[in-house]
């Protein structure tokens, strides 16, 4: 069976993990101390940490990882894959003991360096492959989008709601894919549109999306962007400026405040949460050779209403998304999935 993230709800039980981190000593299978007794982990986003989305929460992880557990600490900003190998090898090579790979795309340039490094533990956001050293850290973000779908079904006038992504890779199909089936559960005969722009920050085209989609009906849009999601909200606010009754839905991060206007809820990803829970397992000598999976039974993974505009969705709709969150979070209630990891690599 795959580890899974036990990470806490409350403040208090994220205390008790952080004391747990700082007084473990490791297992048997431990990785050795190093000499000097500091803990070197770096990060690796192929986008800017100011997105408010996906890398904003990636380095907000790598800051709790420096002031919780007193890790020294980098980031680098890569754009290519000659940049993934040249950055992998320049931290395994100055003695780094963990490095967060922050999106699918460093999977490959990850397994190389595993191979090359085995000293070195490499976590893959969403990665879809795996060795003893390179560990997938999957986020089961379907859970939250799946609600998500369910606001824009209970909400929509139009019976049309929309969809924006950056690169189509099975993570985010999945999200889309349980999106759809959220907002099915609500109003069965909604139309969705889908739109790739093909970038995760490309914001000239996730605004032509985002105009397109509502100009052919859409009411609600939601994203899988990075740096690209202001332009879709930026959309949205367009729109209602006209006079049209149009909403969003946030995506990897709480994002209610970037656009509290128009914004209803985000599907929210607690990186920083995982991060650390994923740090402590290395510590007990417990993380490598499978992938790490974090979802809503967790408290990795939710949907958060945006306070700002809980008056305007129907109380009902409410009490729909909260019985559907506890029975997902419990088992009780199977959202589609897009499976996309692999087998171990060979000798993992």
């Amino acid at each position: 069976m795959h580890p899974s993230l036990g990470l806490p709800r409350l403040v208090g039980g994220l205390l008790l993990v952080l004391a747990s981190v700082t007084a473990c000593g490791g297992g048997r299978d431990a990785p050795d101390p190093r000499a000097d007794g500091v803990l070197r982990i770096a990060l690796l986003t192929s986008g800017p940490v100011s997105d408010a989305g996906w890398y904003a929460g990636a380095y907000e992880g790598l800051m709790l990882l420096r002031d919780s557990l007193g890790a020294e600490v980098s980031h680098q900003l890569t754009r290519t894959p000659a940049e993934f190998d040249e950055a992998f090898e320049a931290y395994a090579s100055r003695g780094y003991d963990i490095i967060f790979a922050h999106g699918f795309e460093y999977q490959d340039a990850a397994i190389r360096a595993g191979a090359r490094f085995p000293h070195v533990t490499i976590i893959v956001s969403g990665g879809g492959r795996y060795a003893r050293n390179v560990v997938p850290l999957i986020f089961q973000l379907e859970e939250a989008t799946y609600l998500a779908g369910m606001v824009a079904g209970g909400m929509t006038r139009s019976g049309t709601v929309g969809l924006v992504g950056g690169v189509e890779i099975p993570s985010v199909e999945g999200t889309f894919l349980s999106f759809e089936a959220g907002a099915r559960a609500m109003r069965p005969d909604v139309r969705v549109l889908t739109t790739f722009t093909g970038s995760w920050d490309d914001v000239g085209a996730a605004k032509e999306a985002a105009v397109a989609q509502l100009g052919q009906g859409a009411d609600v849009l939601m994203h899988n962007l990075d740096a690209a999601s202001f332009a879709v909200f930026q959309a949205v606010r367009e729109a209602v400026a006209r006079g049209r009754r149009v909403w969003a839905l946030g995506m990897n991060r709480d994002q209610n405040d970037v656009a509290p206007d128009v914004i209803l809820g985000s599907a929210v990803i607690r990186i920083p949460q995982a991060f650390l829970e994923a740090v402590q397992l290395w510590q007990e000598g417990a993380l490598g050779g499978a992938p790490v999976y974090a979802g809503g039974d967790d408290g990795v993974v939710d949907f958060v209403f945006n306070p700002a505009l809980l008056d305007r969705i129907p109380a009902e709709l409410v009490r729909a998304v909260d019985e559907a969150r506890e029975a997902i979070f419990s088992g009780a209630l199977e959202v589609p999935r897009i499976p996309f990891v692999e087998g171990p690599e060979p000798g993992a």
